[in-house]
């Protein structure tokens, strides 16, 4: 026992040192108050968190959350039936799609982002390819604006949620689905009432993975959209770099922050409850 306490010392001291500690100065700017040129008076208040209920910081986050949640359904839509497909194929075909998958980690975030720009740009290889093909006219307006946005993010944050599909894919009892196709069920019930419900875990797993990591994405949203799409994330950096207003960023976060944690909290109750469930039904 005290040979795991000491081997989980240097993981517990990094997340003490390096997460813990900056997440307790940012709470404690958050009741601060903003001076001048940037400074931090040592003024103890709850103005920043007043400030965040207002309309227009209101309508930002809830612009975010609406890009989070279709960021989250176009992802899950593409990587399920991707997910499945690693499954079935043969298991040589299933490194080389695994690895498809994982290639974007070994590249640069913000390299990636700005591949896009080269793809989707006036002078672009879509518009390029368009013009020369005699489909359209003019280029097409296909950066800095929202969908745009969701593109990058859905590229970015794929891996998040096929990894966890795939996870519990494989994990799926088959004897079930050969069960259900005995019985004359349908491949469209078998995958209602058998595949879905057995790999619900993975989905929602990936589905709090990529929409948690939406909600806190800036990147994207500064390289791909512009001025014209501006997310909670993009505010929190403007408060911290541009504006120099540290206790209004630091408000901010701390209710992203708030927000994320009872989303998953809500994700672990839910998990405990059909775990005891099926407890409960094997007994």
């Amino acid at each position: 026992m005290k040979k795991g306490k000491l081997l989980a010392l240097p993981a517990t001291a990094w997340l003490l040192i390096f997460f813990l500690v900056p997440l307790l100065f940012i709470v404690g700017y958050s009741f601060l108050e903003r001076g001048m040129h940037g400074t931090v008076i040592m003024n103890f208040n709850f103005d920043n968190y007043a400030n965040v209920f207002d309309p227009l910081y209101m309508g930002v986050l809830i612009d975010t959350v609406v890009i989070g949640v279709v960021t989250t359904v176009l992802t899950l839509l593409i990587a399920y039936p991707y997910a499945y497909t690693i499954t079935m194929v043969n298991p040589k075909w299933q490194k080389l799609l695994l690895l498809l998958v994982t290639i974007p980690f070994w590249i640069n975030f913000l390299i990636r982002s700005y591949a896009w720009i080269i793809i989707l740009r006036t002078q672009g290889l879509v518009n390029t390819f368009l013009l020369d093909m005699g489909l359209i006219q003019e280029p097409l307006n296909l950066l800095y604006n929202t969908p745009s946005v969701v593109l990058g993010m859905v590229y970015t944050l794929l891996p998040f949620m096929v990894l966890p599909i795939y996870v519990s894919m494989e994990q799926l009892d088959h004897r079930k689905l050969e069960a259900a196709y005995d019985l004359g069920a349908t491949p469209i019930k078998t995958f209602w009432h058998v595949t879905l419900p057995m790999t619900m875990s993975g989905v929602v797993t990936g589905c709090i993975l990529v929409f948690v990591s939406s909600l806190g994405m800036f990147v994207v949203s500064d390289v791909m959209g512009g001025s014209k799409a501006t997310l909670i994330g993009n505010v929190i950096q403007n408060q911290f770099l541009s504006a120099g207003n540290w206790p209004f960023g630091s408000a901010l976060s701390v209710v992203l922050i708030i927000f994320t944690v009872v989303l998953i909290f809500m994700y672990y109750k839910v998990t405990m409850r059909k775990a005891v469930e099926g407890g409960g039904e094997k007994g």
